[in-house]
């Protein structure tokens, strides 16, 4: 069931942001996080919900995009957030970016003014046309409390400069109707947020994933990746399973603010990265830090 890939697909982990003890970019933990995508020849994505976009600098964002592009050298594409509810900063970062070479712009709903789906079509129409890169768009109802219509999406994926979506929204139907729309565009992909739904959504034409949980086994969603799509479904079952098991660990039973600090903890394990976030998340107690690290190294043992 081998099929063509399309520009931007594949598997795109959506990178934790590397934090110092100043919570400043740590260059050398993002330079070993690349080195584990680059090897496994896996795309990033920078700046979205796991990296903790809304709480960083711009001065860090820059940092981090620059020490992203100057580690990956070209070897896999690099996405960047750019999301905000200012058009105009949304747009000059876009296009900093893809001066310092991010391949494309990712951007949610601005999350402040309820936005009806008319406006959802200007906003993205509007920043699609002030950037010199494509735009990809992001559907994260859980973080931004909208969602964006599937009929906003179809019209604005004629855009010249909107190449795809990343949706994060819950739903069969949701999946089911993206797929059937996008399955045979050329020029515009469907991007799954969703990870425990990812060997379904594979086998059925979605044309990539966005798991959190491959900035720890990136190898893990790469094999999962392309047992799905060449219809070994027994195999690619296999890893759904793994996977998804590492990914409770972490975030059953937690809140988008406390799982992303689990993350950070259990890829310290394994020394990837410091514990730190940024405020308004905070450093899980050492003694929670401890056990998560304890129950992670022994599920990985197991598998």
């Amino acid at each position: 069931m081998n099929r063509k890939r399309k520009t931007h697909s594949g598997v795109i982990v959506p990178m934790i942001t590397p934090m110092s003890a100043d919570l400043s970019i740590d260059r050398y933990s993002v330079a070993l996080i690349m080195k584990t995508f680059t090897k496994n020849n896996i795309s990033t994505f920078l700046l979205g919900t796991t990296g903790e976009s809304p709480s960083i600098p711009d001065k860090q964002k820059t940092v981090l995009v620059k020490t992203v592009v100057k580690e990956n050298r070209g070897k896999v594409k690099i996405y960047a957030g750019i999301s905000g509810n200012c058009l105009q900063e949304s747009s000059d970062n876009g296009n900093q970016y893809a001066d310092l070479g991010v391949d494309a712009v990712v951007a949610h709903l601005p999350f402040y003014y309820p936005i009806s789906p008319d406006n959802m079509i200007r906003y993205f129409t509007s920043l699609a046309g002030k950037l010199n890169c494509p735009l990809i768009l992001y559907n994260n109802p859980q973080s931004v409390g909208s969602s964006i219509p599937v009929e906003v999406v179809e019209k604005l994926s004629y855009h010249p400069n909107i190449a795809g979506i990343k949706d994060s929204e819950r739903g069969m139907e949701r999946i089911n109707s993206c797929i059937d729309l996008w399955r045979k565009r050329s020029d515009f992909v469907y991007l799954l947020g969703w990870t425990a739904q990812s060997v379904y959504a594979l086998s059925k034409g979605c044309d990539g994933i966005v798991p959190s949980t491959g900035n720890l086994t990136p190898e893990l969603y790469k094999k999962l990746f392309e047992t799905a799509i060449e219809g070994r479904m027994e195999e690619a079952d296999k890893y759904q399973k793994i996977t998804d098991a590492i990914t409770d660990i972490y975030q059953e039973g937690r809140s988008l603010s406390e799982s992303i600090p689990a993350l950070k903890v259990i890829m310290s394990a394994y020394g990837l990265c410091k514990p730190q976030v940024m405020p308004p998340m905070y450093e899980m107690k050492q003694s929670e830090q401890t056990k998560l690290k304890k129950i992670i190294k022994e599920l990985l043992q197991e598998l």
